[in-house]
Parts: structure tokens; C-alpha cells; sequence
């Protein structure tokens, strides 16, 4: 197999793991968390060094898992007195926390080498390597990354009505029985075995966009949230497909390639999304100005018809007069409601059809009984 079909392959299974409870934290307005845990678990990993002093030791992701479950904590503890609102207390602890973690590393580990790069951005193409060994056995990471992946979707599987009711409405949710602190902790914890997992493996640039860029891009695609999950795991799987293909055609770092590429589909989501895509609605909007137009013809056409004054208020020539258009747009009006067969011309009148006349009088009834001049 091609190499970067490998790493693909990787970063798909990586994307589907953080897909799942990303969804859940950007629905639950905690899409920084993510960004929070992806870099304080150095300093779980840091500590763990420093304990067992073995840089293959499982420990270190015990320790990071940890750090990410006190990351959360921390937070939580100072906005429980109102005093300091979620982003600010995300903004103390994270900076903290990754901070401390690289002081340590540079007084007591001098000795070990730190990759900048690694660290920061993260290096996804070794992310094919075996990291782990279990009884003389290379474990690569796209074995833990698929336990992770599969274990998500059981507990997504699971607790799927509990989480969507403590996700929506945490007070019904009380009512039913059910607890939102567990829930919340226990999403918590799902949270820091995978970003620890996927960290491992593709560094923390790719931790946060594999949370948070596909949960976004999957809730303006669909209205139901079992559609947002099933287009949360799409988005990350093509976007990792993309970002890596790019990455090999152009030599460029992986992680920034699938991070951009996962950008990408969020735009394209952003602008061409059938419920909310932002082209999408201007086309819409162009539709009901264009339909209000012929509704505004022909029922003023209604209002005339048979009357005195049809012969001026009809006529094509007076229409811009009477509807305070501009020429060109009674013209394009005229020719839009023609070719629906609302009116027909009469020389210099415009006549309603029978579809026409349908049309307005249904407008009439729907808003109240207008007399007729």
C-alpha cells in the first residue's frame, strides 16, 4: 500500500474516534475544551515521566488522560462561582497548565529531545510507526486509534437518549431521571482517552480540528442529530483523505493539510448547505422577492379588473407608475408571470387567466377580504 494511502487510513480511523464526542461538545458550547485538553496533556505526560522515567511506559497516557480529566475540573471549579465566565477560565488554565508543562521539560529533562514541531503542530506522517509493544509485539496506532473509535460509537450506542436529553435540556432531563453531571463527566472522560489517543498519533493541531471542524461542518448539513453524527464522521474521513493526498503532492506538513482541508468543507458547508448554507439562503431570499413580485401584480390586477380605471391601471405602459417600479423590473416581472400563464397581453392590457385570478384570490382569502375598486 502507498504510504500516504496509509497514513489516510490512520488519519480516517483518528477522525472518526474525535468525530462522536465532538459533536457533543460543540453542541454543548465546549468546542475550546477540545483545544484545552489537546495541550495540557503534556504536562500529564511530562509528570508521568517524571514518575516512572520510561518514555514508552503506558503511564504517560494514563497521565495525560488524567491531566485532560483535571483540565476539565480546573475549569469547571472556577466558573461554579459565576465569577469568570467559561472561556475566560479556558484561557487561565490551558496557557497554565502547557506552560508549566514545557518549563519542566526544559529544567528537568534536559537531556531528552524535545521536537518543537512535534510538539506544537505534530508530526502525523510517523503516525504509521508502531509507538507500543505488548508481549514483543509492535502495537501500531491505528490499532488503538480503531479500539477508540469502536469504543465511542458503543457509548454513543449506549447512552444515545442520555445525551441528547442532557445535551438539549438538562432540566428534562433531571425530571426523567437521569443525571447531567455524570453525563457531563463522563463525556469528559471519552474526551481525554481520545484526545490522548489521537494526540499519541497526529499531534494537537489535528486533535482540535478532528473535534471540532467536522461536528461543525455535520450541524449545517443536517437537523437531526443522528444525521450531524453520521456527517461529522464523513466530513473527517474525506477531509483526511484530501488533506493527506494534498499533503504528499505538494510536500507539505500533514497536519496543516488536513486541518486546511477540513476548513475547506466547513466553508463549502457554510456556503452551499441546504438548510443553512449561506448561498443557499440568498437564493431563497431572490425566490420569495421574485414570487412577492408576481403576487403584487397580479393581485393589483385583481383589484382593477372590471373596473373604470382597468384601462390606465392595467396598462402596460402605466404599470412601472402604478407599482413604483422600474422599468426593467416590470418588464421582467411581466415576462416571468406570461410564461407562468397568469396574465395574457391584450394589447396594451394586461389580462389575468384563470390561473391568475386563482392566484390572487387565494391571497385574498389568506389575508382578509380586500374591496374591490
Amino acid at each position: 500500500m502507498a504510504p500516504e494511502l496509509e497514513l489516510a487510513g490512520v488519519l480516517a480511523v483518528a477522525s472518526a474516534a474525535c468525530a462522536l464526542p465532538g459533536v457533543f461538545l460543540v453542541l454543548r458550547r465546549m468546542a475550546l475544551v477540545s483545544d484545552a485538553i489537546g495541550h495540557t496533556l503534556l504536562f500529564g505526560i511530562v509528570v508521568a515521566f517524571f514518575v516512572v522515567g520510561d518514555l514508552d511506559s503506558p503511564f504517560l497516557l494514563l497521565g495525560a488522560a488524567l491531566t485532560g480529566l483535571a483540565t476539565v475540573v480546573l475549569v469547571e471549579s472556577l466558573q461554579c462561582n459565576r465569577r469568570m465566565k467559561a472561556d475566560a477560565a479556558i484561557g487561565l488554565v490551558f496557557p497554565f497548565l502547557f506552560a508549566l508543562a514545557v518549563t519542566l521539560v526544559s529544567l528537568g529533562a534536559r537531556n531528552i529531545h524535545l521536537d518543537v514541531d512535534a510538539v506544537l503542530v505534530g508530526q502525523p506522517e510517523y503516525a504509521v510507526l508502531p509507538r507500543w509493544h505488548w508481549g514483543g509485539t509492535a502495537i501500531p496506532p491505528v490499532v488503538v486509534l480503531s479500539g477508540v473509535a469502536v469504543l465511542n460509537l458503543l457509548l454513543c450506542l449506549l447512552f444515545y437518549k442520555e445525551l441528547k436529553v442532557t445535551t438539549f435540556d438538562p432540566e428534562l432531563a433531571r425530571v426523567l431521571g437521569y443525571s447531567p453531571a455524570l453525563m457531563h463527566y463522563g463525556l469528559m472522560a471519552v474526551v481525554s482517552v481520545t484526545a490522548v489517543a489521537v494526540f499519541d498519533a497526529v499531534g494537537p493541531v489535528l486533535v482540535v480540528g478532528y473535534f471540532v471542524l467536522p461536528a461543525i461542518t455535520g450541524l449545517l448539513l443536517s437537523r437531526r442529530l443522528s444525521g450531524v453524527l453520521s456527517w461529522a464522521i464523513g466530513v473527517g474521513i474525506i477531509g483526511s483523505i484530501l488533506g493527506t493526498l494534498s499533503a504528499a503532492r505538494w510536500n507539505a506538513n500533514a497536519a496543516g493539510s488536513v486541518a486546511a482541508a477540513l476548513g475547506l468543507l466547513l466553508v463549502l458547508a457554510f456556503l452551499l448547505s441546504p438548510y443553512r448554507g449561506w448561498l443557499v439562503q440568498l437564493w431563497r431570499r431572490r425566490q420569495q422577492q421574485r414570487t412577492l413580485e408576481e403576487i403584487l401584480l397580479l393581485v393589483h390586477l385583481y383589484q382593477h379588473e372590471g373596473t373604470a380605471a382597468e384601462a390606465t391601471e392595467a396598462a402596460v405602459a402605466d404599470l412601472h407608475q402604478h407599482l413604483d417600479w422600474p422599468d426593467k423590473r416590470v418588464a421582467q416581472v411581466i415576462a416571468r408571470t406570461l410564461s407562468r400563464g397568469y396574465v395574457q397581453q391584450d394589447g396594451n392590457l394586461l389580462r389575468l387567466t384563470p390561473a391568475g385570478r386563482q392566484q390572487a384570490q387565494q391571497v385574498y382569502g389568506n389575508i382578509h377580504d380586500l374591496p374591490r375598486n
